[in-house]
């Protein structure tokens, strides 16, 4: 591990430059929470192999780097960010740059019907109460040294705020580019506002146009009126020599319903932790998500499906395939609190490994304080059927294709729940590459 106390003052000095160049912005609520931040940053430890909530992830490598905070303006043009594009999908695209909202690149606006997409730091200049206090109440939930750091250096992120009533019309793409030399952090602070009986896509993706070392800390909350709905999908395909850590933090009012797929690419080290609460009557939530790993790639997922209301439903789905010396973590915990009768939940993680070198650590957990439930768990880490090979070979096909056939139907399992037509053709394509090559 690296000496984490030099890391320290590198991060508290880094604020105070970040604090000398907001000018007027001192001065505001906004800030105060910045620096109510820092400081529980000063105190808390960085995580180690010791914590069991971190015993599978060495987070040393991140800690060797100062890194910087990027400049505004290196911003690339619209022909650099195409590629990142789904080939055929109508949307409102809301573009951030390391870490930085670009409206030249971003096609989002107020819309007749009163939805606002766009900059969340725009939004809080505008602030009426609202804003700050959804806000405020994810600054202080779940807090470890990663959410702490982001939020003293907030500055921008995505906002969407939905009235009650309201079905978007297109799916949001909400895109953050890492476009910098050097090695830089960005922090994005996104923040989702869904209104009662309110409708909507939601696109979280991470890319980048270089393959340099950079890190992404990332936060992003999402909050569900009565009977919303919202279906998400998250993909991070970043460099292969980045750092991405996200907390992704989602109340749900009741009859809610919330839908979401992870899918996880990129980056040498990627962790998310997920954290959803069924607070109203009636919610549903499920959960899915791909890690793709190789090389010495490292994919952790951490989720937490905290039940506080009864007769709520969640499904949590999480599929992993490894190869080289890669290797992959999950650890999924449901919590039915007392008063939460009729909970119906369940959860599975299942892996494939490709090498011998290959790892996986998986944890399903379940914390039941009702006695009228339905919950259940379950995880495999194994090999491709032998009987599945021996299958598809008697009807001609060879040994190679055989076994990349049956991993492209393992990885489509998760896709094809994805239900916009563009983004899951366009996933589908990049497993088929991967996958059945030749």
């Amino acid at each position: 591990m690296a000496d984490t106390s030099q890391i320290k003052e590198w991060y508290l000095s880094l604020f105070k430059d970040f604090e000398n160049h907001l000018n007027g912005e001192r001065s505001s609520v906004i800030h105060k929470l910045r620096k109510e931040a820092i400081a529980r940053f000063a105190d808390i430890d960085f995580p180690d192999l010791h914590q069991e909530e971190w015993r599978f992830t060495d987070i040393s490598p991140i800690l060797k780097h100062n890194f910087t905070i990027p400049e505004k303006r290196s911003v690339p043009s619209k022909d650099e960010i195409s590629r990142f594009m789904f080939d055929g999908m109508e949307s409102h695209s809301i573009v951030f740059v390391n870490g930085f909202y670009s409206p030249e690149l971003s096609s989002s606006s107020k819309l007749s019907d009163g939805t606002l997409i766009g900059s969340l730091s725009a939004a809080m200049k505008k602030d009426d109460g609202g804003t700050l206090k959804y806000f405020s109440n994810c600054s202080s939930d779940h807090i470890n040294v990663f959410t702490a750091l982001n939020t003293a250096f907030t500055k921008d992120g995505a906002y969407i705020c939905i009235p009650d009533g309201v079905a978007v019309d297109k799916p949001v793409h909400l895109i953050f580019i890492s476009h910098a030399e050097g090695k830089t952090i960005s922090q994005p602070r996104n923040l989702i506002i869904a209104g009662k009986n309110s409708q909507a896509k939601i696109i979280e993706h991470y890319v980048s146009t270089g393959n340099g070392v950079y890190f992404t800390n990332a936060v992003t909350a999402l909050h569900l009126g009565e009977s919303s709905n919202i279906e998400a999908v998250k993909i991070q395909e970043e460099s292969p020599s980045a750092y991405h850590i996200a907390t992704t933090e989602i109340s749900l009012g009741s009859n809610a319903n919330y839908e979401s797929q992870a899918i996880s690419l990129g980056a040498n080290i990627y962790r998310h932790d997920l954290n959803v609460i069924l607070n109203g009557e009636g919610g549903n939530a499920i959960l899915e998500g791909l890690y793709l790993t190789s090389g010495s790639q490292l994919s952790d997922t951490h989720s937490l499906i905290d039940h506080a209301a009864p007769r709520c439903t969640s499904h949590e789905k999480y599929k992993g395939i490894l190869d080289g010396k890669s290797r992959g973590v999950f650890n999924g915990k449901i919590m039915v609190r007392k008063g939460a009768q009729q909970t119906n939940s369940y959860q599975e993680n299942r892996n494939i490994i490709l090498s011998n070198d290959a790892k996986v650590d998986t944890k399903p957990q379940l914390e039941i304080f009702a006695d009228d439930v339905k919950c259940s768990h379950g995880a495999t880490v194994g090999q491709l059927s032998k009987e599945s090979i021996f299958y598809l070979r008697s009807r001609g096909i060879g040994e190679e294709q055989a076994k990349l056939i049956l991993i492209y139907a393992f990885a489509n399992d998760v896709l094809r729940n994805i239900k916009v037509n563009e983004i899951r053709n366009s996933l589908e394509t990049i497993l088929s590459n991967r996958f059945l090559r030749g």
